[in-house]
């Protein structure tokens, strides 16, 4: 589903009670255990975490006009949706948070390249994606961007 807000609280606004709640409380997570420097914004009618252009002016290599992205948080029609470019762009990351997923939940985790979908929210992994936030800072989001995705 696509929202169009200019602001993370018009975006969460503009979602049904019940989702609200959970994106609140992943926001808040993300929040809480995202290391400094990356920004929060709305980006692709999603909330966004990304690297600013202050930090690095390149941006994006899709659109320079937009900012390095790096997570995306999103309430689709049937699912939250947590989008974390590391786990599409470093297979060790994705391989451990795959292992975790099953230790913390009885649900086998609900993922696409990058997308981490949570349909059940009553049964949302908090810790562990507080730990996944944890687990790549700008600059090293900067390096694996430039050595595995950018295109040179």
């Amino acid at each position: 589903m696509k929202y169009e807000a200019t602001t993370v609280a018009q975006y969460i606004s503009l979602l049904p009670d019940e989702r609200q709640r959970v994106v609140e409380k992943l926001r808040a997570v993300i929040l809480e255990n995202l290391p400094k420097g990356f920004e929060e914004g709305i980006n692709c009618s999603m909330i966004c975490y990304y690297v600013p252009h202050s930090k690095y002016p390149n941006g994006y290599h899709c659109n320079p006009k937009l900012p390095l992205p790096f997570m995306n948080l999103a309430s689709q029609k049937n699912s939250v949706n947590l989008y974390h470019s590391g786990i599409y762009a470093k297979k060790e990351l994705h391989d451990w948070f795959v292992a975790e997923y099953s230790k913390q939940s009885t649900r086998k985790p609900d993922m696409g390249k990058s997308c981490i979908r949570l349909k059940k929210t009553d049964a949302i992994p908090y810790e562990l994606i507080a730990e996944l936030c944890a687990k790549i800072t700008v600059d090293e989001w900067i390096s694996i961007y430039e050595s595995r995705i950018k295109i040179k």
